[in-house]
């Protein structure tokens, strides 16, 4: 081990693609265990103009894909900058930076998250960690989620933990080993819907406790395919472009109807990978403010105990 503290920033921008996340973290080993601290943090949302980019960049050839990249990397260098020089952030080990994920096909060795050329460290002027998925999908991995390492040092106090963000991702110890894979889509279906209504989600899940179960859409989404597949397994934007929105526009209804049929559908992913026992349950993301969604998790699942931190640790954990 190197130090037994560090101060650093780290940067995330997810699939919900909300904005980009920022939080000063303080790390510190300490009789054999690891404990963190948030410092200052701060969510900096896209203009529509990045967001357009973000949304159609799937689609892009590989020179625009070229040129995003470059673009992206000097925005998120100055957002980066800004958000240290306003909080008067100094004495930093490193800037770790995921970047904002574009392509993620594991399968054929491909996962392309913008914002990780090298320049952002000249931008900074600081020691950068980033492009944390490459290396694991080129040696056959899945690249995603990046949780469990930190999951397992940070929370071990928890059974299972779940993020409820564009898509859920759960991590848990079993026969010895920390296990972690994306479980279903969430917030990008859940917000795509919210968006029909006029705004960017659906607050505390009001309108999905509005609408109406359709049994018929909620049976074909649970029978898509990746339910059925193995751990380890990710999911990307392509999942939803193939199987989700083709087959939620087979179906004629309300956007409140939707968001109800769709989050029985996650709650019955959930609850498919985590036993019927007694159990710690640490839920985090953005879904954890959908109390809708939160009372159907704890409906479904009476043994378990349902853990929602603080704002802070639920929104940049």
């Amino acid at each position: 081990m190197l130090k037994k503290s560090y101060h650093v920033v780290g940067v995330m921008s997810g699939t919900s693609l909300d904005g980009i996340d920022l939080a000063e973290i303080f790390l510190e080993y300490k009789d054999h265990q690891w404990s963190f601290a948030l410092g200052h943090t701060s969510t900096i949302p896209y203009d529509e103009s990045w967001l357009t980019k973000l949304r159609e960049a799937i689609h892009y050839s590989p020179f625009q894909l070229e040129l995003l990249n470059e673009a992206y990397t000097e925005h998120l260098a100055k957002t980066i900058n800004n958000f240290i020089n306003q909080h008067q952030i100094y004495n930093l080990d490193a800037v770790c930076s995921h970047g904002h994920t574009i392509l993620h096909q594991p399968r054929h060795g491909l996962t392309l998250q913008i914002g990780n050329l090298p320049q952002i460290a000249e931008y900074l002027n600081k020691k950068v960690v980033c492009d944390f998925r490459v290396q694991d999908v080129k040696m056959g991995g899945q690249g995603a989620p990046l949780v469990p390492i930190g999951d397992q040092l940070l929370f071990h106090e928890m059974d299972y933990c779940l993020n409820l963000g564009g898509f859920a991702n759960i991590s848990f110890e079993e026969n010895g080993k920390r296990i972690a894979f994306d479980i279903c889509p969430v917030n990008t279906v859940l917000n795509y819907w919210a968006e029909k209504k006029g705004l960017p989600f659906d607050r505390d899940g009001l309108w999905a406790s509005e609408g109406t179960l359709n049994p018929e859409l909620l049976e074909k989404l649970n029978r898509l395919p990746f339910y059925y597949a193995p751990y380890p397994k990710s999911l990307g934007v392509e999942f939803l472009n193939a199987e989700i929105f083709p087959l939620l526009s087979e179906f004629n209804l309300s956007p409140e109807d939707h968001l109800r049929t769709f989050c029985e559908h996650i709650v019955i992913q959930i609850s498919k990978v985590i036993p019927e026992r007694s159990i710690r349950l640490l839920i985090t993301g953005g879904g954890a403010y959908n109390h809708f969604l939160i009372e159907l998790i704890k409906k479904r699942l009476p043994k378990t105990w349902v853990i929602i931190p603080d704002s802070k640790v639920i929104e940049f954990k």
